[in-house]
C-alpha cells in the first residue's frame, strides 16, 4: 500500500491528525498524538510506503511539531520493516 502525505494539507496539530487518520486508514480509537501514531505504524504487518511531499510547507505551517512528526515517521520506519518513508520536496 502506498500512501501520499501532502505537507500543504497539514495546518495545525488537530487537522494534521485528522488528515493522517484518513490517509493512513487509522482506526477510530487512534489517540491523535505522535505516540499513538508511532504505536499504530510499528504494529502494522502489511507493507506500507509513506511518501511525504511539501516538507518545507509543512514545517512552515506546523513549526516544531513538523520536525517531531517527521522524527516519529522515521522512527516507525526504522522499527517496522514493513514500513518505508520517502520525503520529497
Amino acid at each position: 500500500m502506498k500512501v501520499e502525505l501532502d505537507g500543504r494539507l497539514m495546518f495545525d496539530k488537530a487537522s494534521t491528525h485528522t488528515y493522517l487518520q484518513q490517509q493512513l486508514a487509522l482506526p477510530a480509537y487512534y489517540g491523535r498524538n505522535l505516540d499513538a501514531l508511532y504505536d499504530l505504524l510499528t504494529e502494522r504487518a502489511q507493507p506500507i510506503e509513506i511518501v511525504l511531499s511539501y516538507e518545507a510547507m509543512m514545517k512552515h505551517q506546523l513549526g516544531r511539531y513538523a520536525k517531531a512528526l517527521i522524527n516519529t515517521l522515521r522512527d516507525a520506519a526504522e522499527n517496522n520493516p514493513a514500513l518505508t518513508l520517502t520525503i520529497e520536496e
